[in-house]
């Protein structure tokens, strides 16, 4: 780690060597039709659940988003399924198999909708983590901006910059100039602390979330750094993970920075990133992605993947060591200091949170999140980042991504995506990006963030919205100095 940063985000003592031991550690998914069919089932359930009752859409609305262009292993699945919905309850349904429960999942106040495992009964919804605190406060939208959404416009520009800008932002819903086919619902454009451009596919406004998808990852390093701040995490010691405690186990000398840098040296899902055993099969972290065996030395060698950065949130778990002060910690450390009040982050079953993708909403709460590190880690005089934290997130991991190092590709931080020159942006540029096109780009050096939030296709040759390019031009626009 670069000598310019604090002591306490650089490694101190090197790995000893590790043998790279497979214990007796969890099992793949099933590829069987039967198992294929339950986790389409999981994956409609749960976006219609999240769709209707945290983004308050319609089923038919969902389903031509959310439900469209997926992965194209489970579109034919999934839009085959019946989906049965209990609006009282707030619970979605969906039956894959004459000799089965159907996958359920179910939603609550705060945590959003969490699916039940495969082959549960509809009962057991009783038994899904509530979280008990309320907000300090229930008017954040009549607040000033950034705490509300009151005042939030910055003042008005030249003519022409304005102008130009208002051009590059319709073109980012055109469906063409930054990516064939790819679908914007909300575009955010922060300067100097102001929003100087909003714009919103119909069907969504200010307070309609999206899910993040891998975007909330960066939500994930925040938390961190807040707990690292608070003294209950340190990023060169070993990640508390309490399931690898057992003498002997290798896993045991990960670092939370080897987490947090995509370091760790685990074997991931045989389909690479993906943890749709998780996200659509309703498996708990704690016996999914806590038995991952080693594969390389930690610290070594990069390669995303969803179970580092669960495996961070289970860390911070297990440090805090009391769930209810655990469900409590990203809404009263985070999202309502900060003004995040339609944010929502997603549970397991059992309780741990999946922020390595699954948490809702919205370009205004995304753009907060960017005031934050633009600001340092202060929000309203309060430090809520430790000093360097924001330095820390945005310098490149010990090891990189292979079309970084060989390549034009963005580099990796801690948690966050890193572009400059290479992809025609300002140096430092760092950033949140999720599947289907949702990104979080902080601009320091224009005192700029973007955000972008979409439906892009997740199928072989379904273009992804170009957001280095779109970036590029917002940065062009604001600085145009020519007539209208």
């Amino acid at each position: 780690m670069a000598a310019s940063l604090p002591a306490i985000y650089r490694r101190q003592v090197p790995l000893a060597a590790l043998a790279l031991l497979a214990l007796p550690q969890g099992s793949p998914a099933q590829d069987t039709e039967r198992h294929k069919a339950a986790i389409a089932a999981g994956y409609k359930a749960a976006f219609l659940c999240s769709g209707l009752f945290n983004a308050h859409r319609t089923q038919t609305q969902i389903e031509g988003d959310d439900l469209s262009r997926i992965y194209p292993e489970y579109r034919a699945r999934v839009a085959v399924l019946t989906a049965s919905v209990d609006a009282a309850a707030k619970t979605v349904s969906v039956a894959y198999a004459p000799d089965m429960p159907p996958r359920i999942a179910a939603w609550r106040p705060y945590l959003g909708c969490a699916q039940l495992p495969i082959g549960a009964p509809a009962s057991a919804v009783a038994g899904l983590p509530k979280l008990e605190a309320t907000p300090p406060a229930t008017d954040f939208d009549s607040r000033l901006w950034p705490m509300g959404d009151q005042a939030a416009g910055g003042p008005p520009m030249t003519m022409g910059a304005s102008t130009q800008l208002g051009h590059v932002v319709a073109a980012a819903f055109d469906r063409k100039t930054y990516g064939e086919t790819s679908e914007t619902a909300a575009v955010v454009v922060v300067k100097d602390g102001r929003i100087v451009a909003e714009r919103y596919r119909d069907g969504f406004d200010a307070h309609t979330p999206l899910r993040t998808w891998s975007a909330a990852k960066s939500i994930t390093g925040t938390l961190i750094g807040i707990a690292v701040k608070q003294g209950l995490l340190d990023v060169n010691k070993p990640a508390p993970v309490p399931e690898w405690r057992t003498p002997g186990d290798p896993r045991a000398a990960i670092t939370l920075g080897d987490l947090l840098h995509m370091g760790s040296g685990l074997d991931s899902e045989a389909r690479g990133n993906r943890t749709d055993a998780i996200y659509f099969g309703g498996a708990a972290v704690t016996e999914r992605a806590t038995a991952a065996p080693l594969e390389a030395p930690p610290g070594k060698r990069w390669k995303y993947a969803n179970d580092d950065t669960l495996l961070a949130v289970r860390s911070l778990r297990a440090a805090i060591g009391d769930d209810q002060r655990y469900l409590a910690f990203p809404f009263q450390e985070l999202f309502w200091k900060i003004g995040m009040a339609h944010t929502t982050p997603e549970t397991d079953w059992a309780g741990n949170y999946i922020l390595s993708s699954q948490v809702w909403t919205t370009g205004r709460d995304l753009a907060r999140l960017g005031l934050l590190y633009q600001n340092g880690g202060v929000w309203n005089g309060q430090r809520l980042l430790p000093a360097g934290w924001t330095d820390y997130v945005a310098m490149p991991a010990p090891a990189q991504p292979d079309n970084a190092v060989n390549g034009n590709g963005a580099g990796y931080g801690a948690q966050f995506w890193l572009f400059g020159p290479r992809q025609g942006l300002p140096a430092g540029v760092y950033a949140a990006q999720g599947s289907r096109g949702q990104f979080l780009m902080i601009v320091p050096s224009e005192h700029l963030i973007v955000v972008r939030q979409g439906f892009d296709g997740l199928g072989p040759g379904e273009a992804q919205f170009d957001i280095a390019r779109f970036t590029a031009d917002v940065i062009a626009a604001l600085n145009y100095k020519g007539g209208v």
